[in-house]
């Protein structure tokens, strides 16, 4: 394959061009084997995007990109340094310029605008900072920070969501030359050979690159397992990949020099390696860590064999004039499927079906050729900007001015919106006195305290179920609701995914002889502002122990979010079960999510989790203490801020239907769970639901601040409620 590139060639893939490291700049030789893989890898993450069965391990396209990358930029580097002793950097930069930028600033901004007109306000206002970070090739940071929110975790992707990967490529532009300069540098020093023109060896180099991904690999597979987001998304995590592409660029001579029967069967070794990955992982797989192995030594298999070149190899099926078409669109056809699926829903009003999603695979292929042809080769191979680094880099720089500034004028043109209905009233609930103990009473009074307050909140429901237009002073507003959480999601109170024992976060009256333990996940957590303030009103001391995604229950739990087992949960719940036998508060309230689905390995309100329910039910009980167990709040089944935004003048929209929002036969199951177990069951679907539906705001209160979570204000106003639910389960029994 040591032929002289023709200008056909270079017109068609002037990237997929590498020489041997002896060779000289005039050697280069054409890799139509490369434009093939870069197929195989675009039609692998587009199916898997696409939900297309048998592809759930699709992703791994983006690693089989990341060592072609690594290959193609690291024999270009070397190729300058073999020869001059060091880097052309405006050059480089320049050629990746014309290369990269000029389609990406193309979808990032018509992207933007079809984002701001389709897509509710405050989820515009989002995927627009989304694109601005993008736009700076710094989205995969914003990325991996939003999948350490786990109050954000289940926020709906974002239509620029794969631009992390090229976030991660760019940095690696940054970053390789200055390695491949310092590398050049220290060669220097320690050889003393002042001639540059010199032969240079590669082994140096290739130490280098051995040490930066031994050290890369070790941070992706620690990262895996404690901060998945950040080795999903980040650089140092993935450099590794980038870099064993580079591996095989600088030992190019030694793939060069395989038998033929060698190289062919380590070729189709690697593709079958790359088949694999695509159909035996799935998003369940801890990803990247050692999984990634894959994929990348698949790719490295495919990419080294194909420079023996050997006659029945892989390299010629991945030669062929369709598969290497596939892969002469492959980066523009990358950039516009991920939004043509996101956004075909919301301009079309509905979720997309299998063939929808293939509609919409078709759709973003006819823009990919059209931008190829129009855009990216005429940009790319334009005669002054290719004898121009200056112009060339200007270009850049101006398309990303052009891009970042798209997304602020849109952010401005989208302003945050607010309720413009009739202000409405607080929910007020008329507060009673602790009852009296009475001898022998026909009535329970604490049970009347309950149901009379019950009562009060269930008519501000009803009264707020006609709600039309959303009111001018709703708490919180709209853009504020986001951040309406309580203290203990942030001081530590609350821990988080990897964080295990249970910290003091006491709040009342600390002299009380009266304990109350607040125990569970989130949903827990959500009712401490009326816990606290109940605490405060009957003098008790208040305990919160929460831990996200982990309800009190024994029960085998898989964290989606982790993609592995729960141990931090199981562990967590073990030292709160600790916890509460030596500590015998007098009343634990037992709260948790029922949005569990059958990913974290058990079905809420099935057997297994009633069954749980009534053993911790009983294991609390046998402290001395009395057991309280909130009932769910019903689920809106949207975001509901997000939902309101795009709704302004029809809140029914986003109240959702009671028995869609609310399992009524789980909660009676669970009540009978409950009391087998010797606790008393809170059902509080009267608090939140009429008898047709469930308001999202009751009153001036946003009832939840995201798809499942209440508002700080509106727990605030159920605290009469709450203090008299725990008034009935003191009571002497």
């Amino acid at each position: 394959m040591n032929t002289v590139v023709t200008a056909e060639q270079e017109h068609r893939s002037d990237g997929d061009r590498l020489t041997d490291p002896t060779a000289t700049r005039s050697e280069t030789s054409f890799r139509p084997d490369i434009e093939g893989l870069r197929a195989v890898a675009v039609v692998m993450v587009v199916l898997f995007h696409a939900g297309v069965p048998g592809v759930g391990g699709g992703f791994v396209g983006v690693d089989i990109f990341f060592v072609v990358s690594g290959f193609l930029i690291t024999g270009m580097l070397w190729r300058d340094v073999s020869t001059t002793g060091t880097v052309g950097l405006a050059r480089f930069y320049g050629a990746r310029a014309r290369r990269l930028l000029p389609v990406g600033g193309l979808v990032l901004v018509v992207t933007a605008i079809c984002s701001a007109v389709l897509l509710p306000p405050l989820q515009a206002r989002d995927v627009l900072g989304d694109e601005i970070a993008s736009a700076l090739y710094v989205g995969n940071y914003r990325f991996a920070l939003h999948g350490t929110d786990y109050l954000a975790a289940d926020a709906p992707p974002s239509p620029f969501q794969h631009f992390w990967s090229l976030g991660v490529e760019e940095q690696f532009y940054l970053l390789w030359p200055a390695l491949i300069i310092g590398a050049a540098w220290m060669v220097r020093r320690v050889t003393r050979r002042d001639d540059a023109n010199a032969p240079t060896s590669a082994t140096p180099y290739l130490l280098v690159l051995t040490l930066v991904a031994a050290a890369s690999f070790a941070v992706s597979s620690a990262w895996t397992d404690t901060l998945p987001s950040w080795a999903f998304f980040s650089l140092p995590s993935r450099a590794w990949e980038l870099a064993a592409g580079g591996l095989v660029a600088l030992s190019l001579r030694g793939w060069s020099r395989l038998p033929a029967a060698a190289a062919a069967v380590a070729g189709w070794a690697g593709l079958v390696l790359l088949v694999l990955a695509c159909t035996r992982l799935d998003e369940t797989t801890p990803y990247p860590g050692t999984a990634a192995l894959l994929p990348v030594l698949g790719t490295v298999l495919v990419i080294g064999a194909g420079c023996a070149a050997p006659r029945l190899g892989v390299g010629r099926g991945l030669s062929l004039s369709p598969i290497r078409a596939v892969g002469r669109v492959s980066y523009s056809w990358y950039l516009w499927h991920w939004p043509a699926l996101l956004l075909m829903p919301a301009l079309l009003g509905h979720p997309l079906g299998l063939l929808g999603r293939l509609g919409a695979v078709a759709l973003s292929a006819g823009l990919a050729m059209l931008t190829l042809h129009l855009v990216e080769n005429p940009v790319r191979f334009a005669a002054p900007l290719r004898d121009s680094a200056s112009r060339s880099l200007a270009l850049g720089g101006a398309i990303t001015a052009v891009a970042v500034c798209a997304g602020l004028m849109l952010l401005a043109a989208r302003p945050v919106p607010v309720g413009h209905g009739a202000a409405a009233a607080d929910l007020t609930v008329t507060t009673t006195p602790a009852p009296a103990a009475a001898a022998a009473p026909a009535v329970d009074p604490h049970e009347a305290a309950v149901q009379q307050l019950t009562a009060q909140v269930h008519a501000a429901v009803t009264e707020s179920a006609a709600t039309l237009a959303v009111p001018s002073n709703l708490s919180p507003t709209l853009a504020d609701a986001p951040a309406d959480k309580p203290e203990v999601f942030v001081n530590g109170c609350v821990r988080s995914w990897l964080e295990v024992g249970a910290i003091e976060c006491a709040a009342g009256d600390p002299l009380s002889t009266t304990t109350v333990a607040l125990v569970g996940d989130s949903h827990a957590a959500m009712w401490d502002p009326a816990f606290e303030s109940a605490a405060e009103q009957r003098h008790w001391q208040l305990k919160t122990l929460g831990k996200v995604t982990c309800p009190l229950l024994d029960l085998p739990l898989t964290s989606p979010y982790l993609g592995r087992e729960y141990s931090e949960c199981e562990q967590w719940r073990g030292e709160v079960v600790a916890r509460l036998q030596a500590e015998r508060p007098r009343l634990i309230v037992l709260s948790m999510s029922r949005r569990y689905g059958g990913d974290f390995g058990f079905d809420v309100y099935g057997p297994a989790w009633l069954d749980s329910l009534t053993r911790m039910v009983a294991q609390l009980r046998a402290t001395g203490a009395a057991v309280l167990v909130l009932g769910p709040v019903p689920d809106p089944h949207s975001t509901v801020p997000t939902c309101l935004s795009a709704h302004l003048d029809d809140v029914t929209a986003c109240s959702p239907l009671r028995p869609v929002a609310v399992n009524a036969a789980g909660v009676a199951a669970e009540a009978a769970a409950t009391a087998a177990g010797g606790g008393q069951y809170a059902d509080l679907t009267e608090l939140f639901c009429t008898a047709d539906r469930c308001p999202v705001i009751v009153g001036k209160d946003l009832v939840f601040r995201d798809d499942n979570h209440l508002t700080l204000e509106h727990a605030l106003a159920l605290t009469p409620v709450v203090t008299a639910l725990a008034d009935r389960a003191l009571a002497p029994r």
